[in-house]
């Protein structure tokens, strides 16, 4: 009998950025690219995996607003991490227009955003 192939695609704590002084470096130095819904910084990361942070300020809108636009970004890097090459760190900034865009929308704009990096 073979070993089955872990298919979870789980968010662990080694993939998310946690520390100040890393979304500011991200922010600082990071190359840019954007959207109408988002901006996405990145650069090479100091980890073998790729890391992801999310800021979406209140400016966006209340609090379920914020929550349900960082859900969808958390789980499109979920099921989608694994596609970027390894060792970079991105930043995604969430912009004002997506507070009223649909999630169908979102994933759009993610997928656009998470294509440039491969290329």
């Amino acid at each position: 009998m073979t070993p089955l192939k872990d298919t979870r695609f789980g968010f662990p704590r080694a993939h998310r950025l946690l520390k100040r002084r890393d979304f500011l470096r991200l922010s600082r130095t990071g190359r840019r690219v954007q959207d109408a819904h988002f901006i996405l910084c990145f650069t090479p990361g100091q980890s073998a995996t790729a890391r992801l942070g999310i800021t979406v300020s209140r400016r966006v809108g209340g609090a379920v607003v914020r929550n349900r636009i960082k859900r969808l970004c958390r789980e499109f890097f979920r099921l989608q991490g694994h596609r970027i090459a390894g060792g970079r760190d991105l930043l995604l900034i969430a912009k004002k227009q997506a507070a009223a865009s649909d999630n169908e929308t979102l994933r759009r704009s993610l997928g656009c955003l998470f294509r440039t990096l491969k290329g």
